[in-house]
């Protein structure tokens, strides 16, 4: 990891700052908000923006990137971007033109990272997700090898800097990995990953194949998604983070973030409030100790905030 500027390297030689700030907000918040809070968050110390097609609020963060840079806060060059390709986008000659709709909106030459956003084809539809008569999802049979082939084209054209997958599993990993003819490898595998769900296995193999995790819920989650699972437990009041955090004089959001930067996941921290945004930024000065560590890897219970329930009969599903 090169801490001169807290980022680690990928395999293909560019950093990515080991910090991001995550985007995503339920329907129900405006999306004014992305902005104010993008803007936010670089002015608390955030190079890291992840974002995605899907979230619908590409315009909104654009202009809080670009109001950064003209008023001399940053440059293009500080900031990581991250997008995301649809479902409705995975046919080979589809891919281009979502990462083109995406710059367009955002009003940028290109991103840092574009991530397949979940290993599901699904049939072309705007936002939505087509679904049949009963209201069951309809999948698209697309080979993600032939949609990894088209995101190997948008590096190539200089429209993304980096390339990796999000929500996959091991077995839909090495399937790309073992494509005949692979030009590049994923540089990241974005999932779901927070003490409840600590991913340790998926993570050894990330890591043996020179591909970062990058969690996402590494707070554990209360947006309010309908497909969202509401009886999951609140993280952030698990007795034993409360315990961590009162020892380090620390909150438990700073001790789950510090979590997965010491177990060398890249964490995304979520949040649209001034004071907390700056507090997620305060994570380098501290050390959790092994047996820290030891004692959240013990909160393991595979919980999932976000359960696969729109594509779980899908045979592609990850879950």
């Amino acid at each position: 990891m090169n801490s001169k500027c807290q980022c680690v390297e990928l395999n293909d030689g560019h950093f990515m700052p080991v910090l991001g700030f995550g985007t995503y907000a339920p329907e129900e918040v405006p999306k004014s908000m992305a902005t104010d809070a993008t803007k936010l968050a670089i002015d608390a110390g955030f190079r890291h923006i992840d974002s995605a097609y899907i979230y619908q609020n590409e315009e909104e963060v654009g202009l809080a990137i670009r109001s950064k840079i003209a008023d001399g806060t940053v440059k293009r060059e500080d900031i990581f971007y991250t997008s995301k390709l649809w479902s409705t986008f995975h046919r080979p000659e589809l891919v281009q033109s979502c990462l083109e709709r995406s710059l367009k909106k955002l009003q940028l030459d290109y991103v840092d990272l574009y991530l397949i956003h979940y290993p599901v084809s699904m049939k072309p539809g705007e936002n939505s997700f087509p679904t049949d008569e009963h209201g069951k999802v309809i999948p698209d049979a697309v080979d993600l090898c032939a949609t990894w082939e088209a995101m190997e084209k948008c590096k190539d054209a200089g429209l993304a800097k980096s390339i990796g997958v999000s929500n996959f599993n091991r077995r839909q990993l090495e399937k790309i990995l073992n494509k005949p003819g692979l030009k590049y490898k994923p540089v990241c595998n974005q999932v779901e990953c927070h003490p409840y769900l600590n991913q340790s296995e998926l993570l050894e193999f990330c890591k043996s194949k020179d591909i970062v995790m990058i969690g996402y819920a590494v707070l554990g989650s209360n947006s309010g998604k309908e497909w969202l699972n509401k009886d999951n437990p609140v993280l952030l009041e698990d007795p034993v983070l409360v315990a961590l955090a009162q020892k380090h004089q620390r909150t438990p959001a700073q001790v789950a973030l510090r979590y997965q930067l010491q177990r060398g996941v890249v964490a995304l921290a979520k949040s649209f409030n001034k004071e907390r945004l700056q507090e997620n930024f305060q994570v380098f000065d501290f050390q959790l100790t092994p047996e820290d560590m030891k004692a959240l890897d013990g909160l393991n219970r595979n919980i999932r905030y976000f359960p696969d329930s729109q594509f779980c009969h899908h045979p592609d599903s990850p879950f």
